[in-house]
Formats: C-alpha cells, sequence, structure tokens
C-alpha cells in the first residue's frame, strides 16, 4: 500500500442499475492516468428477468448489475465485453439469458462463493478496480406503501404506482462483505447513485453495518441525484425528498451519511420531456435550499455533456461528466483527509 505523495485516489461508488455502471465507465479511464482504486459495492435485489430466473432455478445472488458493472470496468471494450453482454434469443431455454449471467452462475457453482466468482470474472475480464456485492446474503426486497400494503420483490415493486413509504431487506440485517467495510475506511469519496432510489441505492444501505462504516470513513459522502423521478418509485420526489429517504432508510441518528448533492444544471431538450412526460417521468426538481437545511451542501452541475444529448429522445447522466465531477470530488476528499489527519 502506498503512502504520502504517492498515494492512490480511492473511490467507492454504491448502488446498481445503469447509474452505476454509467459512473464506473466514466470512472474507467483515470486508472490509465494515475494512481486511482474503484470500489464498486452493488445491489443485489434483481428478481427480474435473466437475473431472477437464474435466482429462482439455481439459488443465486442477482447477477447483472454485477456484470454490467464488470463490462463497465472492463479494460477489453471489445470482445470480451461484448460476449458478457450478449443475449440469447430464440425459443430455448436460454432465451433471454445473457451470457455473462451464466458465467457469473457457473463461477458461483464451481466455487461455491458468489463474492469470488465475481472476483474469478473480473480477472477474466481484465477489470480496473474491484467489484463486491453488498452482501453474499439471498436477500429480497419488501416495500411498505403509504396505504400500507407490502409488496415483495423488486419488479413488483418497480411496477406499483403508489407511493413507497418503506424498503426493507428479507431476510433483515444482513451481513456485508469485509472486503466492503474495509475498502469505505480507506476511501477519499464514497458515491451513492445514480440509480433508482428504492430498488438500487437504498438496498446497500439495508445492509447491517454499511451506513456506520460511511459515517465513520473520513470521505467525502456524495449522493448523486437521479434526473428524472421514476413511475412506481419516486413519483412527484424531490431532490429534498431523495435525500430524506436516504437519511430515514439508514437508520443513523444525528450522524451525517451525506456531505455532498449533486444535481444536474443543464435543460433537458423538450422533446425529451414531452417523451418522458407521456410515461409518468418528471425532472427531479433541485429543491436546494430544502437540501442545505438538512445540512448537506449541493453542486449543481452539468451532467449531460457529451453523448447524453446525441439523442434527443433520451435524457441519461453522461458518463464523462459523472466521472469528472466525482474524481474532483475525489481530490476534495483526499485533502481534505490530509488536513484532519
Amino acid at each position: 500500500m502506498t503512502d504520502g505523495a504517492h498515494a492512490p485516489l480511492r473511490l467507492v461508488s454504491m448502488g446498481g442499475g445503469t447509474g452505476l455502471s454509467t459512473l464506473l465507465r466514466g470512472l474507467k479511464r483515470y486508472t490509465k492516468t494515475g494512481p486511482v482504486e474503484i470500489t464498486a459495492v452493488v445491489s443485489v435485489t434483481d428478481d427480474g428477468g435473466s437475473s431472477g430466473r437464474l435466482r429462482r432455478e439455481f439459488d443465486v445472488l442477482a447477477p447483472g448489475d454485477i456484470r454490467n458493472c464488470m463490462v463497465a470496468l472492463s479494460e477489453d471494450e471489445a470482445l470480451l465485453s461484448r460476449l458478457f453482454q450478449y443475449r440469447f434469443s430464440g425459443a430455448g431455454s436460454l432465451r433471454g439469458h445473457s451470457f455473462g449471467n451464466l458465467f457469473l452462475t457457473a463461477m458461483t457453482h464451481l466455487t461455491g462463493d458468489f463474492a469470488h466468482a465475481v472476483t474469478l470474472s473480473s480477472e477474466v475480464l481484465a477489470v480496473a478496480g474491484r467489484i463486491y456485492p453488498c452482501t453474499a446474503a439471498n436477500v429480497v426486497l419488501e416495500a411498505t406503501l403509504v396505504n400500507g400494503r407490502k409488496v415483495r420483490g423488486e419488479t413488483r415493486i418497480s411496477r406499483s404506482r403508489t407511493q413507497i413509504s418503506k424498503i426493507e431487506l428479507r431476510p433483515g440485517s444482513p451481513k456485508p462483505l469485509p472486503e466492503t467495510l474495509a475498502a469505505i475506511a480507506q476511501a477519499d469519496l464514497i458515491t451513492l447513485g445514480p440509480g433508482s432510489l428504492f430498488t438500487s441505492v437504498i438496498p446497500n444501505l439495508l445492509v447491517n453495518g454499511i451506513p456506520k462504516a460511511i459515517a465513520d470513513s473520513p470521505a467525502l459522502k456524495v449522493y448523486f441525484i437521479n434526473l428524472m423521478t421514476q413511475p412506481g418509485e419516486t413519483v412527484r420526489m424531490t431532490a429534498s425528498d431523495h435525500v430524506r429517504a436516504l437519511l430515514l432508510h439508514c437508520g443513523l441518528r444525528k450522524r451525517p451519511l451525506i456531505d455532498l448533492c449533486v444535481v444536474n444544471s443543464r435543460p433537458f431538450s423538450p422533446r425529451a420531456l414531452r417523451k418522458y412526460r407521456a410515461r409518468g417521468a418528471e425532472p427531479v426538481e433541485a429543491d436546494v435550499a430544502a437540501i442545505e437545511r438538512m445540512g448537506v451542501r449541493v453542486l449543481a452541475t452539468d451532467l449531460l455533456r457529451m453523448s447524453s444529448h446525441r439523442v434527443e429522445d433520451k435524457i441519461r447522466h453522461d458518463p464523462g461528466a459523472l466521472g469528472a465531477v466525482a474524481m474532483e470530488l475525489a481530490q476534495r476528499g483526499l485533502l481534505r483527509k490530509r488536513k484532519s489527519a
């Protein structure tokens, strides 16, 4: 391990879905230009599509989000990455499965341990970082809606049109990997999101010990707010509502989990907004004053530059923009650690 001026920047990124893999893709380029250590901590509650079928048939953790993160951090942007993302067609039993999901499932059965299977698979892809499931326990999500009804399973929760009051893991209090806690303790920057609030980001904070480890870490803690609300999850929720939900679920009292929120400052194209509004999605309102009243600072910046606006009907975070912001914040985190040392 290197110390002093040559110490690497250490980033821990937590989440799931396409949001986390987009951030990782933006960070990967910096591992080629300097000492940068990236650790991804990924939620494993997906129960839909290929991941859901493999969970039910082979009793493994959901491999889909892990696979996407592996590909995002892969040094090989050509054949191997395309192979891991390859999805079988046809009418047989393989229909809909991705090769990467099947590979991770096979490695899990060979090694007897999902986390070890991820490590070995990452070596195959020459992944520029470390990837850990948020827990080794085979957990499922359970939501309590504002009307009191309980909904179990990530897919069913995402389809619900009633506002979510609380999200929990079943069985409760799963343990994190020791490697995850060690990475959090050593980090200069810890990021949450972007990604689905209740089904990608918060599940990581429901793992026993992770919120306390984040609060205890000297790192700068940052939450990347989503660009748009999600039908079935965050309808009519502002940015401060997102932050409030995070803090309520982490179970900490009077201890800061987040130092800073990053919100997008660039306007969306009218054409894209019309399409999203037709599906019940709206831009997440950046109610900065409300966030700051919670003791959380706000950074408003362009998160849509480069590729996001090449396709006007899609609103997406740009990997390059996310990566650049995260690296700048990691430098701030490192300086803060040195001053307090």
